[in-house]
């Protein structure tokens, strides 16, 4: 365990700083998960991918891990869309909270140490606000409790810090809010509407801000000061800006490293319903398997924008499939430790792609060891690729019952290609070297090398 090796882009201080966790031996992670409004896609779920390969490098390298991923199961965008639908608001959550939960499962999403609601935390939001009233650095009006900006920047010059904006020039984007004393307070508590779902407080019924429901439950399971906070980068303001606020101004250390990933963008707009570009998850698996989708959504670096189109989805899963094929071909031994090039990458905040060029580096010289017949080398080649895989949650040994209806094609060509190989074979035992030769053509012409081997012969799509 080398913590010292371990680096990370601060957002809070734009710099690559060494991550030295709070405990030793311990990082804790907290994730602003999902608003479950509507079904998931793959913009939502790169978040879900990224912080998946943070978690798990830590994992491997001895940490003992605490990832704590909220639910925002009150809003007004969930509000609207059930009304919308003449549904319950808490049927229309709960149904797709499922969704996600689904998404997660399917691309191999690690579940999170413990998964905390907003509307199971009012408790802790309630002395939350009565912690910032008391400090000054709050009011209640109308029912509503307000988180007093003006009071907060004259105490400290905190305010701005994570996202680079000036008070002057931010808008909370709130609507439907009454009884503020400045225009960029912003709501911890709302007060009670006919018709919407509200709970007690000393200041009125209401329901939470959405601010507040992520520094009440953050603190809650990892303290008043925690190593890591991630999100998406939309995130950054104001969700983020006014969770560090709110807490500092509560007293609490909170977030040592804030860490953001990028949107998933096609034709250059982030993808969002809006825009009606939006992907959903069981679309793109008609097109590649879940581990292939896994793989693409994690290829980028997590502070880049990934760019969707169909040909870098497909370009992707060949990808995937070049390691997935050595591995197989190589006898699927079990895993044992990454290279070091490996580690330096995921060690220089998490540079997957330079992770995925070591990996694909080791596949290279393994499928060498194969044509050379050096069955030895090439298991032990394999066994560092399952490893080194196994952090990015793409070990092909893990994901062989993760087929889709592509496999029906794999499997099928492996019927035709294994009656052409026996073929080969029954040539080649009676020394009709021609006839042996013309099958060998035959399949790459048709893009198919074939390689022999201890255990007979192999065969895989050639490389473009």
């Amino acid at each position: 365990m080398t913590a010292e090796t371990q680096q990370i882009f601060d957002t809070a201080t734009r710099t690559l700083r060494p991550f030295r966790p709070l405990r030793e031996g311990h990082v804790s992670i907290y994730l602003c998960g999902a608003t479950p409004q509507s079904a998931p896609h793959i913009g939502h779920l790169r978040s879900g991918v990224a912080f998946d390969i943070v978690r798990r490098w830590f994992a491997a390298k001895g940490y003992d891990v605490a990832f704590v991923r909220n639910v925002t199961d009150i809003d007004d965008k969930i509000l609207n869309k059930a009304a919308e639908h003449d549904r319950p608001w808490w049927e229309w959550v709960s149904t797709y909270e499922r969704e996600f939960t689904r998404a997660y499962n399917t691309l191999g999403v690690l579940p999170p140490s413990v998964e905390p609601r907003a509307t199971g935390h009012v408790t802790q939001m309630v002395d939350y606000m009565q912690r910032l009233i008391d400090a000054g650095f709050a009011y209640a009006s109308e029912g509503s409790v307000y988180f007093d900006v003006a009071a907060w920047t004259k105490a400290s010059d905190d305010y701005g810090s994570l996202s680079g904006n000036r008070v002057e020039e931010m808008n909370q984007g709130e609507s439907d809010v009454h009884g503020k004393r400045g225009s960029h307070d912003f709501a911890l508590w709302k007060a009670a509407k006919p018709g919407e779902p509200s709970w007690p407080t000393p200041w009125g019924d209401g329901r939470p801000g959405w601010h507040l429901e992520c520094s009440a439950m953050s603190t809650w399971y990892l303290g008043a000061e925690f190593d890591i906070h991630g999100g998406g980068l939309d995130l950054q303001f104001p969700h983020h800006e006014n969770e560090q606020a709110q807490s500092h101004a509560a007293g609490d250390g909170f977030a040592q490293y804030w860490m953001h990933n990028h949107w998933v963008t096609m034709a250059g707009e982030k993808m969002s319903k809006s825009l009606g570009n939006v992907l959903s998850i069981d679309n793109m698996l008609d097109a590649v398997r879940p581990v292939e989708l896994r793989y693409y959504l994690g290829s980028a670096h997590y502070r880049s924008v990934l760019e969707y189109s169909p040909e870098a989805l497909q370009e992707a899963a060949a990808g995937y499939r070049r390691i997935e094929d050595f591995v197989h071909r190589a006898g699927t031994p079990e895993p044992t430790t990454w290279t070091e090039g490996f580690a330096q990458a995921l060690d220089d905040d998490f540079s997957v792609p330079r992770a995925l060029a070591e990996i694909h580096n080791v596949v290279r010289e393994g499928n060498k060891a194969l044509a050379a017949h050096d069955t030895a080398k090439a298991g032990e080649l394999a066994a560092q690729v399952r490893a080194m895989a196994a952090v990015l949650g793409v070990d092909p040994g893990v994901w062989d019952d993760g087929a889709s209806k592509n496999n029906g094609v794999t499997e099928a060509l492996d019927v035709l290609v294994g009656a052409e190989l026996e073929r080969r074979a029954a040539a080649r035992a009676e020394k009709d070297w021609a006839a042996a030769d013309a099958v060998r053509d035959r399949l790459a012409a048709a893009g198919i090398e074939v390689t022999d081997t201890a255990d007979g012969a192999q065969w895989q799509l050639k490389e473009n």
